[in-house]
């Protein structure tokens, strides 16, 4: 049996913006995120990220995005989160003084800096999120993917990061593409909306 996960879609998004991407659960969201990452390899049709083929996955290419997904952890489970920040910081080749001072500014933002000698699995949800965007940002990307950023987390810390990502686009220009089922996430940050169906 084919399964069409994602079909005659075409969009395009400006540098800037914040684009909400809405669907029922199996409607193509994830799969979507996946191709424009360089993740799965369309079957057909072509996708460009700035001037990217992501199938490709050239290296310039991952380092101008980042892709977060509520669901799965890029942090290692036993150590704290500042020891897979040290190697991002690597594998980016993001000078040390840089690294600090980024590494400082995203912390402060989001308050968690009395967190980071603690291990990621004792971490609260919110937490670890506030960690998977810190080291998502860490090289500056100018395209981030979010799917379901705040899934499971509770109004403050949802609040929490969604001032977050505000002040990274507002400050920074970075392009966001964001798929949430809370609709205050669409509401309070995207600036124009993605809707897919089956």
């Amino acid at each position: 049996k084919t399964v069409e996960a994602v079909k005659e879609i075409s969009f395009s998004v400006e540098e800037g913006d914040i684009v909400g991407y809405i669907g029922a659960n199996g409607s193509g969201k994830t799969t979507t995120l996946k191709m424009l990452s360089g993740l799965i390899r369309p079957t057909s049709g072509t996708i460009k990220v700035g001037e990217f083929i992501p199938s490709e996955r050239k290296t310039a290419f991952k380092k101008m995005f980042a892709l977060v997904m509520g669901q799965k952890s890029q942090l290692w489970w036993d150590l704290p989160a500042k020891e897979s920040f040290e190697l991002f910081r690597a594998i980016y080749e993001i000078d040390r003084p840089v690294y600090k001072r980024r590494l400082g500014m995203l912390t402060d933002l989001l308050e968690v800096g009395e967190l980071m000698d603690k291990p990621v699995r004792n971490l609260s949800l919110g937490e670890r999120m506030k960690m998977e965007l810190i080291g998502s940002l860490l090289h500056n990307p100018r395209i981030l993917f979010l799917d379901e950023p705040t899934i499971g987390l509770d109004n403050f810390s949802q609040q929490k990061i969604r001032h977050f990502l505000k002040t990274i686009n507002k400050e920074e220009k970075t392009t966001i593409l964001l798929t949430s089922h809370y609709m205050k996430d669409i509401e309070e940050l995207c600036n124009k909306l993605l809707i897919i169906n089956k």
